[in-house]
């Protein structure tokens, strides 16, 4: 099932993505206080989502052009947990800069972005030149966790997943090399735009051999598949779980692909009007435009 978030008539509402039109179930009173209009509390409550999709009405179907695209969850509980050089040539490709040797990391790099970073699907990204001059690109295949766990093995992670979305790590290069961390540079307003949609897992067997890919302006930048992350979904969730509990609703953000902006050579960043896609297949193509100054 392909569920999002939306702006309609004033007032946010869950959808379920079928087809050109959007099913909003919140539109009757009756599973609007069933919480149809928050999707972290559909998740948490462990929804049915199929037997919703059973009492589907004509009067809930609203066409897609006639609504405001938000992030599936426009304001999550938590900070997006994020993977750093997940990708073996992306470690490469950060290192050839430096003349290093580049080696797989003996565990996985975890930071986090601000919730204030996240938006949608079709929203303009800020652009402020006097905070950000070097904004790069990251598509990354997001993991919307389903179930509250503690010292979650690899083998059972899997079953603690709710579903899958799009994120592009969007990141200051510029605030990264001055503040020698990741935080800031990623936790620009507009800095994490998530989307288009949350496909729940049963539709996505396999989330380890998916395409992913980057354009900007149309022009291919980033082309990979999730096969060739160093640490594997079950293995991140493992990890994390160890040193604190994950929760219903928490977003991980799995790692980005090379070909990214600062390891090209002349280095390349997003300027205004730009528009970047992210793609990962299953799912579909976040797009977001970079704002004027």
């Amino acid at each position: 099932m392909r569920l999002g978030t939306c702006r309609y008539q004033n007032q946010n509402y869950v959808f379920i993505e079928q087809d050109d039109h959007f099913i909003l179930p919140a539109l009757d009173a009756t599973f609007a206080q069933a919480g149809w209009q928050d999707l972290q509390r559909l998740i948490e409550q462990n929804t049915d989502f199929n037997a919703t999709l059973n009492q589907v009405t004509a009067n809930m179907r609203v066409a897609a052009k006639d609504v405001q695209w938000l992030a599936p969850i426009p304001r999550p509980h938590k900070n997006i947990m994020c993977m750093g050089l997940n990708y073996f040539e992306h470690i490469e490709e950060a290192l050839n800069l430096t003349g290093k040797t580049a080696k797989k990391p003996a565990y996985p790099i975890v930071f986090t972005k601000s919730v204030t970073s996240v938006i949608g699907h079709e929203t303009t990204i800020p652009y402020d030149p006097d905070t950000c001059s070097q904004l790069d690109w990251e598509a990354e295949l997001g993991v919307i966790i389903g179930k509250t766990g503690r010292k979650i093995s690899p083998e059972n992670a899997l079953d603690y997943v709710f579903g899958y979305t799009v994120i592009n790590d969007l990141s200051a290069r510029d605030i990264q090399l001055n503040h020698k961390q990741y935080f800031l540079g990623k936790s620009l307003d507009g800095g994490c735009p998530i989307g288009p949609v949350i496909v729940t897992k049963d539709e996505i067997p396999d989330p380890q051999n998916l395409k992913i890919a980057c354009r900007v302006n149309r022009v291919t930048k980033q082309d990979a598949n999730t096969r060739y992350m160093l640490f594997k979904i079950a293995e991140i969730i493992a990890t994390l779980s160890r040193a604190m509990p994950l929760e219903a609703g928490d977003i991980i953000a799995t790692g980005t692909p090379s070909g990214v902006g600062f390891a090209r050579n002349p280095p390349e960043y997003l300027q205004p009007n730009d528009v970047v896609e992210c793609e990962v297949e299953k799912i579909g193509v976040l797009r977001n435009r970079i704002g004027q100054t």
